[in-house]
């Protein structure tokens, strides 16, 4: 029994013990996850006088923070706060609202620790002029190690904080509500597909001179490392760049931007895009004043160089503009034609002239339609911002000066013509006043392109124009009636001279046949006449060469005739000279030339009755007398004899020549 006593009171010894060392706060263990903050909770040197945190070892907060481990104290001197580590995710951003430092000036929203250095040292921040409430710094993400006691951060997940009075907690509530409304705990992104560009407002700095409406640009050189804020993401530098207060003149483009939202709102706008076909004046509310660059004889307005406050001399072009329209407007104005239509149930897609209307005319004859007219016009992109600055917009243009000046042109037109006239006259009226407006309308700095006139018609419940017209189809009815009984009798002329024309017709294969006959006869003499030509020029050609042949082969051939002639003569003379002596010879061994020739013709006389076939006794005797009847031979004896005998007798005189001749001859 004694033992158990004795194990109890051991027991409740160590309890006590060990309450009494927790109670005490000797030792303290802070795990490596936390953060200890430590409170002084009395102090030789006496509690702080201002302020929060002690700087001199004096009762109260302490600037320096323990890590994770063991740490031991003196009994019941110090209060140990162990608080979470401060984690930032990624992408995301922290707020610092710092308990103690010196107080913000006049012109400050946020306090500037531009010399105080990181939130990680408090004795640095402090003794270096950091100052008290939001801070103009933001924490990016990662984990830090910071003193709670002294600065209160405030990230989307939690409020990380020593909590030390009961209105604190609804106080940073608020404060991380109204950072949730500006999306502050999320980087500005702007993405290139969306087509937006953000329009900055500062909180935070002087405010603007009372003239200017628009923050100029501060701080944008890289180069400049002291005054470089990089798009307003390092406000101590933006405050040093000298940048105000309000609605920034820079924009943010494409990109990621970690800015302290209660220092700068980010608005985001659509980018000015200026489609094909028009131009955009600019009409810029800050900057300087500039020279005018519109030229002395423009008494309507200046304009001013890019950059200057005014009306801009120079348009934006066709494009997408990173564009800041708080600090300037932007007035679209069409290069391309546009046609404005004096109808009231016709109005153009740019509404220019949703407002006009139909213009009422009285015509000589004091007649009243109303007139429907389209103008088409045009704006020299270089004029643009002269039509701008004089007429404001276009549609100022058209209702305060187009439209009366092309109705008071129209009314004077109609007065001078009746009405059928200017029914009738229209194209004339609507050439002409394409020409005369064309000046006036040059006058405004615009191009008159072309005038469209319509059908002049009546107004509402009026039906005299239709009376005329009326009469006007009944006379062009009888016009045309015997415009018709005109066109029908030359209709039948042209029906008699088709007839002939299709009689001829038929006979005009006969007469194309013999014509061509004609020529196919003429052609053929021609070829027949060129081929006898031909031909005879070849039969002379070939003529001559016979001729000069035949006179060639003349003269050799007389040439051979005369020399064989000669051969032959010569020849003859000495057969005949030999003949001559033979026969002489002949003649004398048989008595005498006259029996030589009488033996010659004798034998050539039976020659010939050989050759002949002649029968020499006769098959039928003829007897003249003289004879006995039985003695056939001595039938026409003497007869015959005496014929034989004057035969030979002649032909020897024709051939045997005289003595005398033949003594000649020898001679």
């Amino acid at each position: 029994m004694d033992e158990l006593f004795w194990y109890a009171a051991c027991a409740a010894a160590l309890l006590a013990f060990i309450f009494l060392i927790w109670v005490s706060g000797v030792i303290r263990y802070v795990g490596n996850n936390r953060v200890a903050i430590v409170e002084k909770l009395w102090s030789g040197s006496g509690s702080i006088t201002g302020g929060l945190i002690a700087l001199g070892g004096e009762a109260g907060f302490q600037p320096e923070v323990l890590r994770g481990g063991f740490h031991f104290f003196v009994p019941f001197q110090y209060r140990v706060h162990i608080q979470s580590l401060v984690t930032i995710p990624q992408g995301q951003i922290g707020y610092v609202f710092a308990r103690d430092g010196q107080p913000l000036g006049p012109t400050q929203t946020l306090a500037s620790n531009i010399t105080a250095g990181d939130f990680l040292d408090v004795r640095a921040f402090l003794t270096s002029g950091g100052q008290k409430g939001p801070q103009r710094a933001i924490l990016r993400e990662g984990t830090y190690a910071i003193n709670l006691a002294q600065f209160v951060i405030i990230t989307r997940e939690r409020i990380y904080g020593l909590l030390m009075e009961a209105a604190d907690a609804a106080l940073f509530t608020e404060m991380a509500n109204v950072i949730q409304s500006r999306s502050g705990f999320d980087a500005v992104v702007i993405k290139d597909a969306d087509d937006v560009i953000g329009i900055v407002t500062v909180h935070d700095g002087p405010a603007l001179p009372s003239d200017q409406i628009i923050a100029p640009s501060v701080g944008a050189d890289p180069h400049n490392a002291a005054t470089f804020h990089n798009s307003f993401q390092d406000p101590e530098k933006f405050i040093a760049a000298g940048g105000c207060r309000g609605r920034q003149l820079q924009v943010l483009v494409e990109g990621s931007y970690f800015i302290n939202r209660l220092f700068a709102t980010v608005e985001k706008v659509r980018k000015t895009i200026v489609e094909v076909g028009h131009v955009g004046v600019v009409i810029s509310y800050t900057g300087e004043a500039g020279a005018d660059t519109s030229g002395s004889e423009y008494r309507h307005g200046e304009l001013v160089a890019r950059g200057n406050r005014g009306v801009w001399s120079e348009p934006l072009l066709p494009g997408k503009y990173a564009f800041n329209t708080y600090a300037a407007g932007i007035l679209m104005v069409p290069t391309t034609n546009f046609i404005l239509k004096w109808d009231q149930s016709n109005v153009g897609p740019h509404k220019f002239d949703e407002n006009l209307s139909e213009v009422s005319l009285i015509t000589k004859d004091a007649f009243e339609p109303i007139l429907p007219l389209s103008v088409v016009v045009h704006i020299d992109y270089r004029k643009a911002p002269l039509v701008v600055q004089r007429f404001g917009d276009i549609k100022r243009l058209v209702e305060q000066t187009l439209d009366p000046m092309v109705s008071a042109y129209f009314k004077n037109i109609a007065q001078k013509r009746t009405l059928i006239e200017l029914l009738q006259e229209r194209s004339d009226i609507q050439e002409l006043s394409g020409t005369e407006m064309r000046s006036k309308f040059a006058a405004y700095n615009l191009e008159l392109q072309e005038v469209l006139i319509g059908t002049p018609r009546a107004a509402q419940g009026n039906d005299q124009i239709e009376q005329i017209l009326q009469q006007l189809r009944q006379r062009q009815l009888a016009d045309e009636k015997v415009g018709t009984y005109e066109r029908q009798v030359i209709a039948a002329q042209k029906e008699r001279e088709l007839r002939e024309a299709e009689a001829q017709a038929k006979q005009q294969t006969a007469i194309t046949e013999s014509v061509l006959s004609i020529q196919v006869q003429e052609n053929q003499g021609k070829a027949n006449l060129a081929r006898s030509q031909q031909e005879a020029a070849q039969t002379r050609t070939l003529a001559q060469a016979e001729a000069d042949r035949i006179q060639l082969l003349g003269e050799g051939e007389a040439k051979k005739v005369v020399a064989l002639a000669s051969a032959e003569a010569e020849k003859v003379t000495k057969v005949g000279l030999a003949q001559a002596e033979a026969i002489e010879k002949q003649a004398a061994a048989s008595g005498g030339a006259r029996y030589q020739l009488t033996r010659q013709i004798a034998e050539r006389f039976a020659e010939a009755l050989e050759k002949s076939g002649v029968d020499i006794v006769p098959r039928i005797q003829v007897s003249t007398g003289g004879g006995s009847g039985s003695d056939p031979s001595a039938m026409g004896g003497p007869l015959l004899q005496t014929l034989m005998a004057m035969l030979v007798a002649e032909r020897a005189e024709t051939l045997v020549p005289s003595d005398k001749a033949g003594t000649k001859a020898d001679a």
